[in-house]
């Protein structure tokens, strides 16, 4: 075996799989079933869950456009820098303003790094009736406002890589699409 076919055999695709949705849509319970999925057939995965880096490496962010656009900034760095060192990175974040969301893909882009846009079609009617959170309910109860896509704005995304309408699917199905777009792209 030449020098040149070891390495090609060593090197691991990454990539970053952005999962960008409103509150609920399903994004971080279908990240975590394309995990299970990557992981059983021996790829490094990481999730990226919104909620925890909003707890360590954004702590002290609110809700503003520029905190939320610092928050995806942040996220999409170490996004990158884990999938440019040959892991699959799942972003389950909402994401909701686009030059945000294009700031993250022009950074992958300009390190050559593969990165798909997900957008999780979940409908707000269907997403407010599984509630995860309670955060419609709070909003609707006045006790929260800024809530994205009711009372602040999501900009969906024009041309995603994959949409997903979470509602018409089971979340295996909804994990299976991405893993079969992930593999028809060569990045598994």
């Amino acid at each position: 075996m030449t020098t040149t076919e070891t390495s090609q055999e060593n090197h691991v695709t990454g990539a970053t799989i952005w999962l960008t949705g409103l509150p609920s849509a399903g994004k971080t319970t279908i990240a975590y079933e394309l995990a299970s999925s990557l992981r059983a057939a021996g790829h490094r995965v990481e999730v990226l869950d919104g909620d925890e880096i909003r707890e360590f490496l954004s702590a002290g962010l609110g809700f503003s456009r520029e905190d939320r656009h610092t928050n995806v900034q942040r996220i999409g760095f170490v996004a990158e820098l884990l999938a440019s060192n040959g892991v699959k990175v799942l972003v389950p974040v909402i994401a909701p303003y686009e030059d945000s969301r294009e700031a993250v893909r022009k950074r992958h882009q300009s390190e050559g790094t593969p990165y798909v846009e997900v957008h999780v079609a979940t409908p707000v009617d269907v997403c407010s009736v599984r509630d995860v959170k309670g955060l419609y309910a709070k909003q609707a109860a006045g006790e929260i406002s800024g809530l994205t896509g009711v009372d602040d704005p999501y900009d969906e995304p024009a041309d995603p890589d994959l949409r997903i309408e979470s509602q018409n699917q089971t979340v295996q199905e909804s994990a299976a699409q991405l893993y079969a777009l992930l593999t028809e792209r060569g990045l598994l």
